[in-house]
């Protein structure tokens, strides 16, 4: 069975509720102190005054001590309640466990001269036997209480002490969880910087050389040859500013916001990538619209970045081989997929037959593929059409998606 989740001031009221009718139960049968000689109405003053300091025992429990100490040495004159008695020993029991730490041994020192005083005074004014009760009756009102309390807080004292210790070794761990991965993204971005982009610059600069030597041969223009270096040399530079995007991003201690300039690009990034197409191809003839359906909603962040990856390599590839004309870019939002269609004017033979030219195809399919999705591009009529589907939902290899 679960218990009932009570707050610290609805267990003080019950505290306060229970021993008051516990009080008025007792009185009831008269089963109080002097009770042939003390009528019932002179008990209850003491019985609720007591009840009335449970309710703020927390608050100032050394006050509220006092007060109960005074209520309670009133009610031995009035007639002593047993519940009366029970709830000053609860108030002393707080006053240790919720009050200053310095108050405990103050309470002790009051304690025992009571119990003592008490003692002396019965030993005088009657028998030993009855001495013996007392010391035994007072010990466990006046010091049980402290003791218990005395216990309880520190059991306390040692589980926040263990809590904290725990949280921080918590805090250290994620600290070297944090610096572990800072390190090794460091050491990936080592790598890819001396190794990967150093052989694409390299790839860059021969290309680079072999155009201008094959310039200087006397090649012309349209000599495949020249293309294809071409080709090679834009792709190498383009992967060699990827490389260095990632490199960057890397390189982000991961304890603060990454740079903006290596964040991965999504298609709120499509409206630049139409201004530079526009700029590129006023001299070609060429204008590029963009047109949107259905709700863009929450797209994963792969699947934006391959739909940003397949409308630039489509803009360029039409930048490229398109004849002058309109370039019509629309992006689909269905609920299960996202549509992505780009016709360009259709200019046959236009480097279609280049070695490489088809590179950034491929790379689109590939994309498109890895997601899910499917891709196809090629002449329809007029047009050179490009028809991407990404699903909203990434796909496992068990086929299962997951957002």
């Amino acid at each position: 069975m679960r218990r009932p989740n009570l707050s610290p001031r609805q267990v003080d009221g019950a505290i306060a509720v229970f021993g008051l009718l516990g009080g008025l139960l007792l009185m009831a049968f008269r089963v109080y102190d002097h009770s042939s000689a003390v009528p019932r109405w002179q008990v209850l003053p003491a019985l609720f005054a007591m009840a009335a300091l449970e309710l703020v025992r927390r608050t100032r429990p050394i006050l509220i001590a006092t007060l109960g100490g005074l209520v309670f040495a009133g009610s031995i004159f009035t007639g002593a309640l047993l519940a009366t008695t029970m709830m000053y020993t609860d108030l002393l029991y707080a006053a240790v466990v919720y009050g200053k730490r310095r108050m405990s041994p103050i309470l002790h020192v009051t304690g025992t001269a009571s119990v003592i005083v008490l003692t002396t005074l019965t030993f005088v004014y009657s028998d030993s036997a009855t001495a013996v009760a007392v010391v035994v009756v007072t010990t466990l009102i006046f010091l049980g209480p402290l003791w218990t309390g005395d216990i309880v807080r520190k059991h306390r004292e040692a589980a926040e002490t263990e809590r904290l210790r725990a949280e921080q070794t918590a805090l250290l761990s994620e600290m070297d969880r944090r610096e572990a991965v800072v390190a090794e993204r460091s050491r990936m971005a080592r790598e890819l910087h001396d190794v990967v982009a150093n052989h694409l610059s390299a790839i860059a600069i021969h290309a680079t050389g072999a155009q201008s030597l094959a310039r200087r041969q006397g090649r012309s223009t349209e000599d495949p040859v020249l293309e294809v270096l071409g080709v090679i040399r834009e792709n190498s530079v383009q992967g060699l500013a990827e490389m260095r995007r990632i490199i960057g991003l890397l390189r982000d201690s991961g304890g603060g916001e990454a740079d903006e300039s290596y964040a991965a690009p999504d298609l709120a990034a499509v409206d630049a990538l139409l201004a530079k197409a526009r700029a590129a191809g006023r001299g070609v003839g060429l204008d590029f619209e963009l047109a949107e359906r259905g709700e863009r909603g929450e797209l994963p962040v792969p699947v934006e970045l391959a739909a940003y990856r397949i409308v630039q390599e489509s803009l360029t590839n039409a930048l490229k081989h398109a004849g002058p004309g309109g370039v019509r870019v629309l992006l689909e939002f269905r609920p299960e997929e996202l549509r992505i269609t780009v016709d360009s004017p259709f200019r046959r033979g236009a480097g279609q037959s280049l070695p490489g030219a088809r590179a950034g195809l491929v790379g689109m399919a590939e994309r498109a593929s890895l997601l899910g999705g499917s891709f196809t591009a090629g002449p329809e009529g007029e047009c050179w059409s490009v028809r991407a589907v990404l699903p909203r939902e990434l796909v496992t290899e068990e086929g299962a998606g997951r957002a």
